[in-house]
């Protein structure tokens, strides 16, 4: 029987990752919604490749400009939406699966709106659970949808401990390839340039998250996400090196027992899981090479390679703390991509921008509901935006 999709963030890394696999089985799938944020081009020729007749386009400028494109989409008769539920609310039953693959914070909102049509969910977006986990998991329950989370990391946890008790759990280990600059002190690269930091040796990726991996926020946030997601002690948690990135965790039990899970370098592997997870049918072609297992060698990191390590020691108990460091990281990410800022500065100034009174003060509450989300995040971005010169001060 053929399997109904939607699919938010169509046109990047992981969504276009999800196209393959659905060209490789378009006798199984049927997509009926593609997003993007203003990759007009691209998604018209992606729902005219997969027969999808119904797209969204978020970004406001970039949905008014598709009427440059209007002729063509109704010609085709690709309806176009600006928003998920606007595109989604004629659908009579729940639709098979829906895969949240938009990059940032702005894949939050979509997210949550795309929740009560699917039947399962599966998300990649670490952003979206960090900051909105709360709202999320409400949403997951009350619509009785089914979750399962994507990124390698958290998808390797959930299969190790999915048939476990968790009070038998002692330990987690997220492992990390140690990015571009593993051996290399953070003084010896103040001044790399992005070209450099974004050769990521093991996984083919956007931006924003090739500069998190050599930065090591990637692995923060993948911590605060598993802990939101597992509801489990930040103390459970630690993070290995493991420059092969063929081990995605490790599971430590107190019987004394480890359980860890292999898969090559590819988001193929968990996506695949997924639409394929009540379906054994699907016969992934790549061999077990077992010489991968050979020489694992996981390593500690070292704070004076990494010192945004230090924000590990952080409780993340849903509070405006997450909302602003994601937002924080993302402005400073973005600032260096656009070589306003320098490598070093991203680490020195997000932790002088988190001390600032002005955030300080919120770390203690938390947001009502996702517009409280999105004014913080905006505050945040102007607050940035008004106090960090050309000269990296603030």
């Amino acid at each position: 029987m053929i399997k109904d999709l939607i699919l938010l963030g169509s046109t990047g890394s992981i969504g276009e990752t999800t196209l393959k696999i659905i060209n490789k089985n378009k006798s199984k799938f049927r997509i009926k919604l593609l997003t993007t944020n203003k990759q007009i081009k691209k998604i018209y020729k992606q729902a005219l490749k997969y027969n999808v007749k119904k797209i969204v386009i978020f970004d406001k400028n970039k949905y008014y400009d598709y009427y440059n494109y209007n002729l063509k989409f109704k010609k085709k008769k690709i309806k176009v939406y600006f928003s998920v539920n606007d595109a989604l609310k004629g659908e009579r039953k729940k639709i098979n699966f829906g895969i949240s693959a938009i990059s940032g914070i702005d894949g939050m909102e979509p997210t949550l709106n795309a929740i009560k049509y699917v039947e399962n969910l599966g998300i990649a977006n670490k952003e979206s659970i960090i900051c909105g986990w709360k709202f999320i998991s409400r949403e997951l329950k009350r619509n009785n949808t089914n979750f399962i989370p994507l990124d390698s990391e958290h998808f390797s946890i959930w299969s190790l401990i999915k048939s476990e008790n968790k009070n038998n759990i002692k330990k987690i280990y997220i492992t990390a390839s140690g990015g571009p600059f593993l051996n290399k002190k953070l003084i010896d690269i103040k001044n790399i340039k992005p070209k450099e930091a974004l050769k990521h040796p093991n996984w083919k990726m956007g931006k924003k998250i090739s500069i998190d991996s050599a930065t090591m926020m990637n692995k923060i946030f993948e911590v605060i996400e598993a802990k939101k997601i597992f509801n489990l002690n930040i103390k459970h948690f630690e993070i290995l090196i493991h420059p092969k990135s063929y081990i995605h965790a490790i599971i430590h039990f107190k019987s004394g027992l480890t359980k860890l899970l292999a898969h090559d370098t590819t988001m193929e592997i968990p996506i695949i899981n997924f639409l394929f997870s009540k379906n054994n049918n699907f016969n992934y072609n790549n061999c077990f090479n077992y010489s991968n297992l050979n020489g694992l060698n996981f390593l500690k990191p070292k704070s004076k390679n990494f010192p945004l390590l230090k924000l590990i020691n952080n409780k993340f108990n849903n509070t405006y703390f997450e909302i602003i460091l994601v937002t924080i990281n993302d402005e400073l990410v973005n600032s260096y991509l656009n070589n306003s800022i320098s490598y070093y500065s991203i680490h020195k100034l997000l932790f002088i921008l988190l001390k600032k009174p002005y955030f300080t003060k919120y770390y203690n509450t938390s947001p009502k509901n996702i517009n409280e989300i999105k004014i913080m995040v905006d505050k945040v971005k102007k607050y940035i935006d008004r106090n960090i010169n050309a000269n990296d001060k603030i």
